[in-house]
C-alpha cells in the first residue's frame, strides 16, 4: 500500500489527495516500445482529425451537414485522445518517473473523458438521423437540416455530455479514498476509483449503470431505428449504383458506431463480478487511444468527396508553397 502526500483528518483517518497511476505494464522492457508506439498513435490522431476539420473548413462544397457533425465529431476525437494520451506517455516514458496525479487533476481528467465520452455518443446519434432524413427523405433534407436544427443538435450532445459527467464526477470525488492511492489504470477511470473508496459505493454503481444504460439504450435506439428505416430505403432502390451510393454513404458511420458502442457496452455494462481490471486496461486503450485515430480513417476512405477535397486541399497548398519560394527567391 503507498500513502503519499496525505491530510491527517482527526475523525476520518488519513485521507488521499494524490493518486499514483499504475500505468499500463510495471516491466521496464515494455516502455520504450509502448512510448514509441502510444506516441505515433497520438501524432497520427493530431493530424488525422485536425487535418479533416481544415480540410472540411476549407472546401465550400463540404459545408453541409453531415460534414459539420464530421467536423465535432473530430474535435470531439482530438480532444478526448488528448484528455488521455499525454498523461499516459508520462507514465511509460523513460524519461519521466513520476506517477502521481493530484485530486483535482484527477477529477478534471475524469470529467472531460466522460463529458466528451457522452457526447460524442449522442453525436453519432444525431449523424444517424442525418443519414435517414438524407436518404429516406431526400427533397426535405435541406429543410430539416437546416442550421438552426443542426446547431441545437450538437448544442445539446456537449451539454448533455457536460451534465451527465458532472453527476458522476460529483458522485465519485464525494467518496472517502483513506486505502491505497494506487490506481491500477493509465487514467483516471471511475471504476478503478471505486475499488479505492472505503465509502459504500452502491449508489455510485446504480448510477453508473442506470445513466449509461439509460444513455446507451437512448443512442444505440435512435442508430438502429434509423437504419432499419435507410435499409428499407435503399432495398426499394431499383438502381444498383442508387444502392451502391447509398450504402457507401452509411457504411463509414456504421463502422465507427459499431466500433464505439462495442467497447462501451462491454467495458460499463457488465456485472461487476466480472470486472478484471487488466483486461479493462486493454479495452480502455483500444476506445481511448486508437479509436480517435481511426475514425479519421474510416470517414475519409471510403468517402470520395473527403478524398478529392484532401487531394485538392494538397495540391493547392503545395502550389502556394512553391508560389510563395519561387517569389521570395526572386
Amino acid at each position: 500500500m503507498v500513502i503519499q502526500n496525505q491530510t491527517i483528518y482527526p475523525r476520518n483517518g488519513t485521507m488521499v489527495t494524490e493518486f499514483i497511476l499504475m500505468g499500463l505494464t510495471e516491466c521496464p522492457e515494455l516502455q520504450v516500445p509502448l512510448f514509441v508506439v502510444f506516441l505515433v498513435i497520438y501524432v497520427s490522431t493530431l493530424l488525422g482529425n485536425f487535418g479533416m476539420i481544415m480540410v472540411i473548413w476549407a472546401n465550400p462544397q463540404l459545408h453541409t451537414p453531415m460534414y459539420f457533425f464530421l467536423i465535432n465529431l473530430s474535435f470531439i476525437d482530438l480532444c478526448y485522445s488528448s484528455v488521455i494520451t499525454p498523461k499516459m506517455l508520462t507514465l511509460v516514458s523513460f524519461l519521466e518517473k513520476k506517477k502521481n496525479i493530484s485530486l483535482a487533476g484527477c477529477a478534471a481528467q475524469l470529467y472531460f473523458f466522460i463529458a466528451l465520452g457522452t457526447t460524442e455518443c449522442f453525436l453519432l446519434a444525431v449523424m444517424a438521423y442525418d443519414r435517414y432524413v438524407a436518404i429516406c427523405n431526400p427533397l426535405l433534407y435541406p429543410v430539416i437540416m437546416a442550421p438552426r436544427v443542426c446547431i441545437p443538435l450538437v448544442a445539446g450532445s456537449y451539454i448533455i455530455g457536460m451534465l451527465h459527467s458532472l453527476v458522476h464526477t460529483d458522485f465519485t470525488f464525494s467518496l472517502s479514498f483513506c486505502r491505497s492511492n494506487e490506481i491500477n489504470h493509465f487514467f483516471c477511470d471511475i471504476t478503478p476509483l471505486f475499488s479505492l473508496s472505503c465509502s459504500d459505493t452502491h449508489i455510485n454503481e446504480f448510477l453508473l449503470f442506470t445513466l449509461v444504460g439509460f444513455i446507451e439504450i437512448i443512442t444505440v435506439l435512435t442508430v438502429l431505428i434509423s437504419y432499419i428505416y435507410i435499409l428499407r430505403t435503399i432495398l426499394g432502390i431499383h438502381s444498383a449504383e442508387g444502392k451502391r451510393k447509398a450504402f457507401n454513404t452509411c457504411a463509414s458511420h456504421f463502422t465507427g458506431v459499431t466500433i464505439y458502442h462495442g467497447t462501451i457496452l462491454f467495458m460499463y455494462l457488465r456485472p461487476s463480478s466480472c470486472y478484471s481490471l487488466d483486461t479493462d486496461k486493454i479495452i480502455a486503450v483500444f476506445y481511448t487511444v486508437v479509436i480517435p485515430m481511426l475514425n479519421p480513417l474510416i470517414y475519409s476512405l471510403r468517402n470520395k468527396e473527403v478524398k478529392a477535397a484532401l487531394k485538392d486541399y494538397t495540391v493547392r497548398k503545395l502550389l502556394r508553397t512553391v508560389i510563395h519560394n519561387i517569389w521570395i527567391n526572386q
